[in-house]
């Protein structure tokens, strides 16, 4: 445990801003009738929502397409932000239009360059943890039903 004292919610909301710019890659859950899924992926963040991007077979998109829920980690576990969102495909004209050349730009990759047909999804976030060690535990909440929260 360190001697910082806990991190009051502007600090938190604006570390986990900052997480979103610069990281590119994340841990996303799924669920599904063939059960739990984890997997590694990169995203780019528009300031709202998170684009991603796998094989449309992949176990991933299956339970995207089944419930559309998600949930992301980033992080070390004593430095970890967690993400509950919903997720939907991005349209073609979406990713034509941009999406795709902003996801190249941030993860220094490009789904449309592989031999694969790759599918996008954009996660929208609906709650958002944040927390470094058993002391900010309390107050980890940073969004609740999409809304960040004000301090």
């Amino acid at each position: 445990m360190t001697d910082t004292p806990p991190r009051p919610l502007e600090q938190r909301i604006a570390d986990t801003r900052a997480r979103f710019a610069a990281d590119m890659d994340v841990w996303v859950a799924t669920g599904g009738a063939a059960g739990p899924h984890l997997v590694p992926l990169s995203y780019d963040w528009d300031g709202a929502s998170f684009v991603v991007s796998t094989l449309p077979g992949s176990a991933t998109a299956r339970n995207i397409a089944e419930n559309g829920q998600v949930r992301l980690a980033f992080g070390p576990t004593r430095d970890v932000v967690m993400v509950e969102g919903t997720a939907r495909p991005v349209p073609a004209a979406e990713v034509d239009g941009g999406v795709a050349d902003a996801y190249a730009a941030h993860t220094d990759w490009d789904p449309r360059k592989q031999r694969e047909e790759y599918a996008w999804f954009r996660i929208t976030p609906l709650r958002i943890q944040a927390w470094r060690e058993a002391d900010e535990l309390r107050g980890r909440d940073l969004m609740k039903q999409g809304a960040w929260l004000a301090g």
